[in-house]
């Protein structure tokens, strides 16, 4: 009787290769305009960080305006995930440990290499046009799911005067500590700062009597 002929496992469906490839991409795409600014970061430099063709990478992205906008709208979905997903880990209702935890998570959104990223997106869309749109267009909805979220989150009640703009006003603080954090660590100073807009936005939100 002849040797048995191993199983061969299935081959990765052309579709998730594919979703893989674009996957990395975008992935590679924040981190060289985090490091690299735009000037810095071409269709070639990212599809080499991603280890994919640059036939490969213009498949999926048609133009450098493409790939970087939609990079950028990627990773911004992701962390709006993540701050979400700390909803199911939270100290009780009406406590300022649960609102500290949140506005700490909400500043997080523009304290990282995503906002690094992002803004140098803008600081190009602000020179070029065929960029300006597309990108004023990203930071529209992706300022509107950063809302959505912070009022999900501290459960507040916007039917309330004054109170969509106590949480516009967490979310501008949150991105001025994330300009303040490009050019030195203002972690130390960034957590005073937090520790204290959560005591307002408790009082805010949920005044005593």
């Amino acid at each position: 009787m002849g040797a048995l002929t191993p199983a061969r496992g299935p081959k990765q469906p052309q579709q998730e290769r594919s979703r893989a490839t674009r996957l990395k991409l975008l992935e590679a795409a924040v981190s060289c305009l985090a490091e690299r600014g735009w000037s810095g970061s071409t269709v070639a430099v990212v599809a080499e960080r991603a280890g994919v063709s640059r036939g490969a990478a213009q498949h999926h992205f048609r133009t450098r305006e493409d790939l970087f906008t939609a990079a950028v709208e990627h990773v911004a979905e992701k962390r709006q995930g993540a701050v979400k997903a700390v909803a199911h880990n939270l100290p009780p209702a009406g406590s300022v440990a649960r609102t500290w935890i949140i506005v700490e998570e909400l500043v997080g959104l523009y304290t990282g290499p995503l906002f690094r990223a992002a803004l140098h997106l803008w600081v190009a869309a602000s020179d070029e046009e065929q960029l300006r749109e597309r990108v004023t267009a990203l930071e529209a909805r992706v300022g509107r799911e950063a809302h959505r979220t912070a009022v999900a989150l501290l459960e507040a009640d916007e039917s309330v005067p004054g109170v969509r703009e106590t949480v516009q006003g967490l979310l501008d603080m949150a991105r001025g500590l994330g300009l303040a954090n490009l050019l030195t660590d203002d972690s130390a100073r960034r957590a005073k700062v937090v520790e204290e807009w959560a005591r307002i936005i408790d009082s805010q939100l949920r005044p005593s009597g």
